[in-house]
């Protein structure tokens, strides 16, 4: 089997994760971020009805105004994540917007399905687990063709038997 052939397999790092959140959700969330504070100076706090401590004053319409950017971004995210895993990004969307107390977005990671990558011989969406591509019966997991024990891509005998394997 060719080194350049096989299936990238694994699990995306933390930034890559990250890269997927839209750009509208990072605009969005900044927005949220800068004008929920401004409601608190503006109507929850008018003039005369400030609290006493400068500290309170100016910490406290920071925290809504984080948990609620970081759930934009959060939507975001799920928007993206369902449509690359194949699922519909409209109504997962709707889900972890409208379902209370992030349960949505518990849901959602609960019930997702495994990411999914192109068969390099055929270029069907196939799931990670799978052994052969069902459209092509592409071995994504190259065996020994004597014995069937599994092979890594860069050998050239069976570990297990001594077999000659084809090197296409």
């Amino acid at each position: 089997m060719d080194p350049q052939t096989t299936v990238r397999r694994e699990r995306p790092g933390i930034k890559q994760e990250i890269a997927i959140i839209p750009v509208w959700a990072y605009v969005l969330a900044a927005i949220v971020f800068v004008v929920i504070p401004i409601c608190f100076f503006g109507f929850v706090w008018p003039r005369g009805a400030r609290p006493q401590s400068q500290f309170f004053q100016l910490v406290l319409p920071f925290i809504p105004a984080t948990f609620l950017a970081f759930m934009v971004l959060m939507i975001g995210y799920v928007n993206r994540d369902a449509g690359r895993r194949g699922m519909s990004r409209t109504l997962w969307t709707l889900i972890v917007i409208f379902v209370p107390n992030a349960i949505g977005f518990i849901i959602y990671f609960l019930l997702r399905n495994p990411m999914r990558t192109q068969c390099p011989k055929c270029g069907t969406q196939v799931d990670l687990g799978v052994n052969y591509c069902p459209k092509c019966r592409y071995s994504f997991h190259p065996i020994c063709p004597q014995c069937k024990s599994p092979v890594r891509p860069n050998d050239t005998f069976c570990a297990n038997c001594g077999g000659q394997l084809d090197q296409a």
